[in-house]
């Protein structure tokens, strides 16, 4: 969310600035206050917070529409000199490649999202009464993971090769009018991008990406604060974080909890190192749901199984896991790396009583 608001915020001012950078100041100001008007959104009602979605990625999808009709103008017009050689005078190394996955995999990091919402998705399928008992029975869990069971893989077939899609004709429409090396440099690739095709309408490019990144910040904090939310009720956080507005039925103090985390990463990050950061500690997280699964396949072979995969995905997730873990380390050891390993061992502090041996302080 700081990433994506961070984003939103040079975006909004680069449309105010013409001869010089945005002031970074300025930048993290708007940022914050996006997040300050999306945490409201979510706060005040769930409806309102998918509405607001819905809007935002219609608008977005026009968007994203206007760029690749400008880039296939461009392709026929005969601009395909970048097309040829798009990957001339690249470095290679193991972690330049690791890095490089980073970013890219970053703009991909949407596809987890969903998950973290199924109690909320309509038209869930029912399973039979006695059956759900008969499992509550043996193995006691506050979660239903029954919930959509058709409405969850359906929606991800659909949105993660549209993103894909689109994803990829948007860098190609880049590519008809900026070379790579430009495209590096560029501050805001969209706005140079708007500059050199749309003439006196640049102005629709700065707007797109704001919207864009709104949206994209009000999906991130709707899923995020429920992650809180399940985390607490699970008995891994404090008890407040699992409370519910009495009227309102949003999980106010996991999504302002998450707002609060998310602003300090504003005030004292900046979009590549918050990136780096962020995909480093988030690969970790992925391998170990791997391990999980691997594990649980062996050791629980009894619990129900929604949705079931081939056995060799979770083995070549977990591969790709360690790579891009150990990759950028052993080629260029930053700082980042380090902060993100302690942040992570140092949750045990937290985990071992109060989690593990359920040690309980009254004001928890």
């Amino acid at each position: 969310m700081a990433i994506i608001c961070l984003s939103f915020g040079k975006y909004a001012v680069e449309a105010f600035v013409t001869e010089c950078e945005p002031p970074e100041i300025v930048v993290k100001m708007v940022a914050l206050l996006a997040m300050v008007v999306i945490l409201y959104v979510n706060c005040y009602s769930v409806n309102l917070a998918t509405s607001v979605q819905n809007v935002f990625t219609a608008a977005k999808l026009v968007a994203v529409l206007i760029v690749i009709l400008g880039g296939t103008y461009k392709i026929f017009e005969g601009n395909t000199q970048h097309l040829r050689e798009p990957f001339k005078n690249t470095k290679y190394s193991i972690g330049n490649i690791a890095t490089a996955f980073y970013t890219g995999l970053w703009a991909y990091d949407g596809w987890n999202n969903l998950n973290y919402v199924t109690e909320e998705i309509k038209k869930s399928l029912q399973i039979n009464n006695c059956i759900t008992q008969l499992y509550n029975l043996h193995y006691p869990t506050n979660l239903n993971i029954f919930v959509s069971h058709r409405n969850l893989p359906r929606s991800i077939v659909i949105g993660i090769p549209l993103v894909t899609i689109c994803y990829a004709l948007i860098n190609v429409s880049y590519l008809t009018v900026m070379s790579p090396m430009e495209m590096v440099t560029s501050e805001a690739v969209a706005v140079t991008f708007g500059n050199r095709v749309l003439g006196v309408m640049a102005w629709l490019m700065p707007l797109s990406v704001t919207i864009s990144t709104f949206g994209s910040a009000n999906g991130t904090l709707f899923a995020a604060g429920r992650l809180c939310f399940a985390a607490s009720r699970e008995g891994h956080l404090l008890d407040i974080l699992s409370y519910v507005h009495i009227r309102r039925y949003t999980p106010a103090p996991g999504l302002i909890f998450h707002s609060i985390i998310a602003g300090a990463m504003v005030m004292y990050g900046t979009i590549d190192s918050l990136i780096d950061f962020f995909s480093f500690t988030a690969w970790i997280f992925y391998g170990g749901a791997m391990v999980a699964l691997i594990v649980m396949r062996y050791t629980k072979p009894n619990y129900p199984r929604p949705y079931k995969v081939p056995i060799i995905i979770p083995y070549l997730v977990l591969v790709i896991s360690i790579y891009l873990i150990i990759g950028p380390i052993i080629d260029k050891p930053t700082i980042e790396y380090l902060y993100a390993t302690l942040f992570i061992l140092g949750g045990m502090v937290f985990y071992v009583p109060f989690v593990h041996y359920k040690l309980r302080i009254p004001f928890m």
